[in-house]
């Protein structure tokens, strides 16, 4: 009978240090697009959505903080007034600066971005007649109430105290 050779129990230590480094290659690249396709889909839907809302919470959380300080410079009943009281605003809402701007009795924040928005609504006494001015972000902001003939005038004003 003639002797059989089987290559499968001939193969050398070598043959099989390949396969383990093939193995080892395929599992980093299957690591390497697990972490690609991962980092795309939270940097194209998920952060910048995570940080519109972010964006949105505290530019609404401004406009209550700024509308609170206004209600407060204005005196419920009087017609003899001159206030000026600082108001504190962040310097960026999503890492730009932006305005906050006044709409009849309205609080409005103008940001570049879109989607960050917000509105607030001035609960103030009949005696104010007008509220007029803008604020920016980046500079100081301050509110004025001045009484007139009219009633009072409440004025959003840029600088110091």
């Amino acid at each position: 009978m003639a002797d059989r050779h089987d290559d499968r129990g001939s193969r050398s230590g070598r043959d099989r240090a390949v396969s383990a480094t093939t193995s080892k290659v395929l599992e980093i690249a299957l690591v390497v697009l697990y972490v690609g396709l991962l980092s795309t889909a939270l940097y194209a839907g998920a952060v910048p959505g995570y940080r519109s809302v972010a964006g949105d919470a505290v530019a609404e959380r401004t406009l209550a903080t700024a509308s609170q300080r206004v209600q407060q410079a204005v005196p419920p009943n009087g017609s003899h007034v001159e206030a000026t009281v600082r108001v504190d605003l962040p310097d960026a809402i999503r890492g730009r600066a932006y305005d906050v701007e006044v709409e009849g009795r309205r609080f409005v924040l103008d940001h570049p971005n879109p989607d960050v928005r917000a509105a607030s609504r001035l609960a103030l006494p009949e005696s104010v007649v007008e509220v007029t001015g803008t604020w920016s972000s980046t500079r100081p902001a301050r509110v004025v109430v001045r009484g007139t003939s009219r009633g009072l005038v409440v004025r959003l004003e840029e600088g110091r105290l």
